[in-house]
């Protein structure tokens, strides 16, 4: 899978799945189970590393991570999902030189083909436009911006029109700096149909209703592996309790002597 696939799907009509992934074990489940493209995001800072936001994740553990992610894929490079990964906080708010080192370290180290960035302030547009230039696909990120949490918190976006008319043109220039693709969290399913329409790359949305082009979730989320979950990404089911509860089966079993297995097969008869 490849960034220019995601705009032939757009034109197709065919929905994008993209799913999160943080290590090899999660990288296995989201790759058997079909999805398009697998995101390193560095909201793994909160699900695997116990983080209370995604700022404190770094770059080194973005590849780390990333490389953990590809060694999960069991397919054949040509049919692995498409595989992103989250630039983390002041690797590319800082210009464009840091953004191309940071990036270029990502792709070149490991096998991710992309990347995803937050925001489209001019500096933010200048570092695409130079990331772009040089070769290095950019996926954009709009509306609710987990790394600007200390100034929108997590509250949902664009809720009047003056800033719904100004997310559209930022979302308009990301496109026309380069972006192959647009995350769009948390933010009125009506706008987010406006951005599909209007755009002709694709928009995936978070929490951003069902009329977009795709879906990104977090894939700890869907499976109820958090302690909680976002109002726009309710559980699949309960895994967190189900493995709570397989495995203090397991331990109990074993503190009263009384482990059950399974007997071997009966030989058959010759």
């Amino acid at each position: 899978m490849r960034p220019f696939d995601l705009i032939r799907f757009k034109q197709s009509g065919r929905q994008i799945t993209m799913l999160t992934a943080w290590d090899c074990l999660s990288a296995a489940l989201v790759e058997a189970a079909g999805a398009d493209v697998v995101l390193v995001g560095d909201s793994l800072g909160m699900v695997a590393l116990g983080h209370a936001t995604t700022l404190p994740v770094t770059l080194d553990q973005m590849l780390h991570h990333t490389l953990a992610v590809a060694r999960g894929f069991t397919a054949s490079p040509d049919r692995q999902p498409l595989l992103v990964c989250d630039l983390p906080f002041l690797s590319y708010q800082c210009g464009p030189d840091l953004a191309v080192a940071a990036a270029g370290k990502l792709l070149k180290e490991s096998s991710a083909a992309a990347v995803k960035l937050e925001g489209a302030d001019p500096e933010i547009v200048a570092v695409v436009d130079r990331l772009v230039r040089m070769g290095i696909p950019v996926m954009g990120h709009l509306g609710l911006t987990p790394q600007a949490v200390h100034r929108l918190g997590y509250r949902r976006q664009a809720l009047d029109p003056v800033s719904q008319d100004r997310l559209i043109e930022q979302a308009k220039t990301l496109e026309k700096t380069g972006c192959f693709a647009l995350v769009l969290e948390h933010i009125p399913a009506e706008l987010a149909l406006r951005a599909r329409h209007e755009l002709g790359i694709p928009v995936i949305g978070i929490g951003a209703g069902d009329n977009c082009d795709g879906q990104v979730r977090v894939t700890a989320d869907l499976l109820g592996m958090t302690p909680q979950q976002p109002p726009f990404s309710p559980p699949l089911l309960n895994g967190r309790q189900l493995f709570i509860d397989a495995l203090t089966g397991w331990i109990q079993q074993h503190r009263t002597g009384s482990p059950t297995t399974t007997p071997p097969p009966a030989e058959p008869d010759c």
